[in-house]
C-alpha cells in the first residue's frame, strides 16, 4: 500500500533538506508510493555501517521496507544474538581462510546483510568472528547492476537492495522478488534525470 508521507513529521535529510521519516528520501523525491511489501519466508537482517546510514543513495532501507520480515540495525557493533540464535547465513563473497560457501540446497532461517562500501562492509564482518564464520550464500553469477548513478569498486558488485533480491529469489524459490527494486528503479531513474537536467 502506497504510503504518503507527512510534511509535519519529517526528518532532515543527510543534505539538510526534509526528508520523509520513512524512506529518509527528501520530501520532494519520496519513494515510498514505490514500496509494496513482499513475504519472504527467509527473515532479512541488515547490518549496516554509520557512514552508509548517511548517505543519501543507499538502499537497503528500501529494501527493508518492502520485506514482511527484516530488519535494519546501525553501528558498529551488533549482539552476537542476530546471527546465532536460529541458522543463518552471511551474504558476503567468500574470502581467503574462510571455512566456505554455505551447502547447495540448504536452507537459512535468517539472513545476514553487511551494508556499506565494500571497505565498511568487510570490517564490519572482521570485526564480529562469529559472524565471519558463517556459512556465505555465493549469488548466481553474470547478474549486472543497475546502480548506475553510484560508484562500484568492482564490476560485478550490486546495490544492497539488489543482493538481497537475487538472494531470496535463490532461498525463497519459486517466490520472485522483482518487485523489491521498483523503488530502486525510480530512485536511479530520478538521480539521472536530475544529472540530465544540470547537464541541460
Amino acid at each position: 500500500m502506497p504510503t504518503v508521507c507527512c510534511v509535519m513529521s519529517c526528518v532532515s535529510s543527510p543534505s539538510g533538506r526534509l526528508a520523509c521519516p520513512r524512506c529518509r528520501r527528501p520530501v520532494s523525491h519520496c519513494l515510498c508510493a514505490h514500496v509494496r511489501i513482499l513475504s519472504n519466508r527467509t527473515r532479512v537482517i541488515v547490518l549496516q555501517h554509520p557512514d552508509e546510514a548517511r548517505h543519501p543513495l543507499n538502499t537497503a532501507r528500501l529494501a527493508v521496507l518492502g520485506l514482511a520480515d527484516a530488519e535494519l540495525h546501525v553501528g558498529l557493533s551488533f549482539p552476537s544474538s542476530l546471527w546465532e540464535d536460529e541458522e543463518s547465513w552471511l551474504l558476503f563473497p567468500p574470502e581467503a581462510g574462510h571455512a566456505g560457501t554455505a551447502a547447495p540446497g540448504a536452507r537459512p532461517r535468517r539472513l545476514i546483510v553487511p551494508d556499506g562500501t565494500w571497505r565498511q562492509a568487510r570490517r564490519l564482518v572482521r570485526t564480529h568472528p562469529g559472524l565471519a564464520a558463517l556459512p556465505r550464500l555465493p549469488l548466481p553469477p553474470g547478474r549486472g547492476s543497475r546502480y548506475t548513478v553510484r560508484r562500484a569498486c568492482f564490476e560485478s558488485a550490486l546495490a544492497t537492495i539488489e543482493a538481497i533480491a537475487a538472494a531470496l529469489d535463490t532461498l525463497d524459490a519459486p517466490a520472485r522478488h522483482d518487485a523489491l527494486l521498483a523503488p530502486f528503479t525510480a530512485l536511479v531513474e530520478g538521480q539521472l534525470a536530475a544529472a540530465r537536467g544540470a547537464a541541460g
